[in-house]
C-alpha cells in the first residue's frame, strides 16, 4: 500500500478513536482525553494513537489503563468501519505536545527579555568613533 492510503487510513483511525471514547467507552477511569494524532506502519499492521489528558499525573495514569482495558473493543470497532481484510493492531501513546509547549513558552520568555535588555542599553548608546565613519571622494567625472 502507498504511503497515501497509509495517512487516509491513519486520519480516520484518529477521527474513529475519538468517536469511541466520547461516545462507546464508559470506563470511569477514562479522564478528558484528546487524540492529537494517528499513525499507522506501512503494511497496516499496527497503528500508534497519540493522545493528551487533561489532569495531573495520577489522571494521565488512570486514563492509561483505561484506554489498555478497552483496546480490544477499540479495535474491533475500528476494523468493523475500515472494512479491511486485516484489522490493524492498536497502541496507545501519551503526547508530550503539552509539555513541549510549556518549555517553548519558557525559552521565548526568556529571549523576549534578553531582547528588551539588548533594546535598552542600545537605547542610550553613541558610535565609538566618527558619526560617518565611511570616506567620501569627490567625483572627478564633474569636470568634463
Amino acid at each position: 500500500m502507498g504511503e497515501a492510503r497509509a495517512k487516509q487510513l491513519a486520519d480516520r483511525i484518529q477521527v474513529l478513536v475519538a468517536e469511541l471514547l466520547e461516545r462507546r467507552v464508559k470506563d470511569p477511569r477514562l479522564g478528558f482525553v484528546t487524540v492529537t494524532d494517528a499513525k499507522l506502519t506501512a503494511d497496516l499492521g499496527e497503528a500508534s494513537v497519540f493522545y493528551t489528558v487533561y489532569g495531573d499525573e495520577q489522571e494521565r495514569a488512570s486514563t492509561a489503563a483505561a484506554l489498555e482495558s478497552a483496546r480490544g473493543l477499540i479495535r474491533s470497532e475500528v476494523g468493523k468501519a475500515l472494512g479491511l481484510r486485516r484489522t490493524p493492531s492498536l497502541a496507545f501513546f501519551l503526547d508530550a505536545i503539552p509539555e513541549n509547549a510549556g518549555q517553548i513558552e519558557e525559552l521565548l520568555a526568556k529571549a523576549r527579555q534578553a531582547d528588551a535588555e539588548v533594546a535598552k542599553s542600545a537605547a542610550g548608546a553613541k558610535p565609538a568613533g566618527d558619526a560617518d565613519p565611511y570616506k567620501h571622494r569627490e567625483d572627478d567625472d564633474d569636470d568634463e
